[in-house]
């Protein structure tokens, strides 16, 4: 079987694969959207690519200096740096390689290598505090590694932008063992011969051994903890075990967790399905969840969890409650449960972003603003982009960024013509 997460498969000639991708990708930009003989993750990731910058765009640098050593000194990634370069380290020392580290957000923390290489890697702002998440570089290894959440390599024309095509990365995702939460990413950038499955099997490996130090460096809790937070399908740590959530059983798991005192399954019927709701539906959903969890950890009549459980939508709510905007927009990796529909859970998704929003711009801090909008969910975000601009009168891009978006809204607002 094909491993969809390597380049190259078995006899693949490289320059040959360069080319019939490089093909692909103009007919893409040309609005011919088939993925013939593309891996479907990278088509995939060119689709969202696309809605969000242009084939040559370069990663944008939203972090500097003080803030950016403050910002990742403190980060959980800084305890198993020397993990990284004893693992990585010698490609970067000894070869065109280069070892980054990035945060959950995509962005660069570190970037270490010869100094040659870095120059090169430098003119496409691969550099310690860019952003190198797919909604602001496109395709990559360690922005598509976390969007995908799986260990992946990205080879030459595979690159959704253009400056990135001469390159070829191989990354995987790192998570906080006791939680599921996504921490980051560890990637290896370098030449075209990156594509094989030993760099993949290395960065993998090396993922794995941060883990485990991080997993034996503090006592697991015994509380069950859920991450919901920017991901479709909620993780539940549990009993040293991590579960994936089908969408609906992750649905009626954070709607559990917000009200610990109990639903009833009419009340839950409501929250998932509004008005159209069926009660044979929803206690077949909560058998198979009970199945899931275990009579030990959800109780009926009312339904609710018996344990106490941490969630990262706690967590910043926590943190908003407390006035500590920059730690819950560190803690905030996307809105909740982006793909449901379920009225309850819009409505603790809507609750959730206006109040971090509104957080955010009451600080008038111009980093907090600026990670704000940088963001997938904040690109848009008029009020906030005209906020920004007074703080930074001299930031050409955040002028043009205003007059657009007040364009498209005064457009928006005109009334009909037939």
């Amino acid at each position: 079987m094909v491993n969809p997460w390597l380049a190259l498969t078995p006899g693949d000639d490289p320059a040959e694969r360069i080319r019939q991708v490089g093909h692909a990708h103009e007919r893409f930009l040309a609005g011919d959207r088939r993925a013939d003989r593309m891996r479907s993750v990278v088509a995939d990731s060119w689709a969202r690519s696309a809605a969000w910058i242009g084939a040559d765009h370069t990663a944008p640098i939203d972090l500097v200096d003080d803030d950016l050593e403050a910002y990742r000194s403190a980060h959980p990634l800084a305890r198993v740096m020397p993990i990284f370069r004893d693992l990585l380290g010698g490609l970067a020392d000894d070869g065109d390689h280069i070892l980054a580290v990035c945060d959950a957000t995509g962005r660069l923390l570190w970037v270490e290598g010869r100094p040659a290489t870095l120059h090169g890697a430098a003119s496409m702002n691969f550099v310690p505090g860019a952003r190198w998440d797919e909604a602001h570089a496109g395709t990559n290894a360690p922005g598509t590694a976390l969007a995908v959440d799986h260990a992946i390599q990205i080879f030459a024309t595979e690159h959704f932008s253009r400056p990135v095509q001469r390159w070829t990365c191989a990354a995987a995702p790192i998570h906080d063992p006791a939680t599921g939460r996504l921490l980051g990413a560890i990637d290896v950038t370098g030449g075209d011969h990156l594509a094989n499955p030993h760099s993949l099997a290395l960065v993998r490996a090396t993922a794995l051994a941060a883990e485990a130090y991080l997993g034996s460096a503090k006592p697991v809790s015994d509380r069950p903890v859920v991450a919901a937070l920017g991901r479709d399908e909620a993780l539940l740590a549990v009993a040293g075990k991590r579960l994936r959530l089908g969408r609906r059983h992750s649905e009626l798991l954070v709607l559990l967790t917000v009200h610990p005192e109990g639903r009833t399954g009419d009340q839950l019927g409501f929250d998932l399905y509004g008005d159209d709701v069926n009660p044979v539906t929803v206690r077949a959903e909560l058998s198979r969840l009970r199945r899931i969890l275990g009579p030990e950890l959800l109780d009926s009549r009312p339904y609710r969890l018996r344990a106490e459980v941490e969630s990262d939508l706690s967590t910043v709510n926590r943190l908003l409650a407390q006035g500590r905007a920059a730690e819950a927009l560190a803690a905030y990796p996307g809105p909740l449960l982006p793909g449901s529909d379920a009225p309850g859970v819009t409505r603790l998704r809507r609750m959730l972003d206006d109040r971090l929003r509104a957080a955010v711009l009451s600080t008038g801090d111009r980093r907090l603003l600026q990670s704000w909008l940088n963001s997938p969910w904040g690109a848009d975000d008029l009020e906030l982009w005209e906020a920004y601009a007074m703080l930074v009168p001299a930031d050409p891009i955040a002028a043009r960024r205003v007059a657009e978006l007040a364009a498209e809204y005064e457009l928006c607002n005109l009334p009909a013509t037939y």
